[in-house]
């Protein structure tokens, strides 16, 4: 039996926050498929679809698409019990979610790829940072045509007044995308994008270095192009992952990745669970 110090230290629990439609459901679910804690991923979007996610349940969250309860879901996943409280998004029902954020002992931002940093986010995350609490960001739906990811790091710097540091870059989005460069392992996870929602499969993960040839058959020469100036230019700005920055919520360590595809989201999950208290 594991004692008590190990359950708790073992324990993660976190909210996610984010303007409606960011997506934010699509991530708790594509989490809970990852675990196993599900076998089917409900497409959220579609009101005449039978199957709706698994954490709106009420008829209002089905006809919708939206959340309107906080839910907690449970899993585990390498060794950790993780709790995630889904909270309504929707400004109407944010009492319910400034609630939630109390019990949380981290956040999850949901960022819309295409918008950026949308009113409800901001509302949110002011909550998160009166408590101080670490605050992850997942910049999602990579899989559409989405803003510039310095622009969108920019805009989180500027409007909500915390430092980013980018754990993974994305490669092109939209019908360009073509995976994300992870900045620790220096590997490349590769994209296949073959229109297919809810894609449990696991990615490809290719160990091409930068500026090898091969990279230019994987992602393409412009990609690689961008890429390699893309890095260059993080790995000049010589920013450290600052942890003790992480755990007082002054940095945010950001994620690309696209939940509806299942892309980017596994990564995603094992570095939130190293990082997060």
């Amino acid at each position: 039996m594991a004692s008590l110090a190990d359950q708790i230290s073992s324990r993660r629990t976190f909210a996610i926050i984010s303007h409606p439609d960011a997506g934010k459901t699509t991530l708790t679910e594509k989490l809970l498929l990852y675990t196993g804690s599900i076998q089917t991923a409900g497409s959220v979007k579609g009101k005449s679809s039978s199957k709706h996610a698994k954490s709106d349940w009420m008829d209002i969250e089905k006809e919708r698409g939206i959340s309107v309860t906080s839910s907690v879901l449970q899993f585990t996943y390498d060794g950790a019990c993780v709790n995630i409280l889904d909270t309504p998004g929707h400004q109407d029902f944010s009492e319910d979610t400034y609630r939630t954020l109390m019990a949380a002992d981290a956040a999850v931002m949901v960022i819309d790829g295409a918008k950026g940093v949308e009113a409800q986010t901001k509302k949110l995350f002011k909550v998160c940072t009166l408590r101080h609490i670490p605050i992850f960001t997942f910049v999602n739906k990579l899989d559409h045509d989405a803003r510039d990811p310095f622009e969108l790091m920019e805009e989180i710097e500027n409007v909500l007044g915390i430092n980013t540091y980018p754990m993974n870059w994305p490669i092109g989005s939209g019908r360009n995308f073509r995976g994300v460069f992870d900045r620790q392992t220096r590997r490349v996870l590769a994209f296949e994008g073959d229109g297919h929602a809810n894609a449990s499969k696991k990615v490809a993960e290719i160990e091409a270095e930068l500026g090898d040839p091969a990279m230019d058959e994987l992602i393409g020469e412009e990609n690689h192009k961008n890429l390699m100036d893309d890095i260059e230019l993080l790995d000049g700005a010589g920013d450290e992952l600052d942890l003790d920055a992480v755990a007082c919520g002054k940095l945010s360590p950001a994620f690309f990745g696209s939940a509806l595809t299942n892309f980017g989201v596994e990564p995603f999950l094992k570095e939130f669970l190293r990082l997060a208290p």
